[in-house]
């Protein structure tokens, strides 16, 4: 696949490139900053970005601004976010207008180069991809919230897998149930978290911006 890279440290800049480049893609720009980001990607146009947060001229969130504002010119362009920490509102914003084709990954993910590839890929192709301890940490901050202090050690579970990006049949392999039983435990999530009945919108996207206490 295409992709465009934004992250200020040179170092990990170029392992990435060089760790791309292997598995076949093409690093299409590498830039370091987060208003050349945005530049770049409406020159090459490619299939998926990947950004650091944290990033020049502010060093504060302008990877993210940056990421936010591709997805609102170009609302099909992929978008993986790297960060060394969790920070909870992000992945709530990156999720807030539609989950599709996003992705937040901690950068130490990227040491575990499987996983790191298995999250492009699936963010690449529409889904997503949330980090385990992105996601566990937002269920340690809201579990005490009601409905979500309803669901089973189970539907917790199953949810915490949805929100990682997985599908019912993943989700299965991942807790070696069948995906009948999964199908079950996402319709009772449905229920008590009051979405059985909602219409018009996706209830698995529903329930996880719910679960990320959006």
């Amino acid at each position: 696949m295409r992709i465009v890279l934004a992250e200020d440290s040179t170092l990990l800049r170029e392992g990435l490139v060089r760790l791309l480049g292997d598995e076949g893609h093409e690093v299409v720009a590498a830039v370091a900053d987060a208003d050349q980001l945005v530049e770049t990607v409406g020159k090459h146009q490619p299939d998926i970005v990947v950004t650091d947060v944290r990033m020049p001229p502010t060093n504060t969130d302008d990877g993210l601004r940056a990421a936010l504002e591709i997805r609102r010119r170009w609302p099909g362009m992929a978008v993986l976010v790297l960060s060394q920490y969790v920070e909870k509102r992000y992945a709530a914003r990156l999720l807030a207008d539609r989950s599709e084709g996003v992705g937040y990954v901690l950068k130490d993910r990227v040491a575990q180069v499987e996983d790191f590839l298995d999250a492009l890929d699936r963010v690449a192709a529409g889904s997503t991809a949330l980090d385990p301890e992105v996601v566990r940490q937002l269920m340690s901050a809201t579990s005490h919230t009601d409905p979500l202090s309803r669901l089973t050690a189970r539907e917790s579970d199953v949810l915490r897998h949805m929100a990682e990006g997985y599908t019912n049949a993943a989700i299965a392999d991942r807790l070696f149930v069948s995906q009948s039983a999964v199908e079950k435990h996402v319709n009772a999530i449905f229920d008590k978290l009051g979405l059985a009945d909602t219409t018009g919108y996706s209830r698995r996207i529903l329930a996880v911006l719910r679960y990320l206490g959006s």
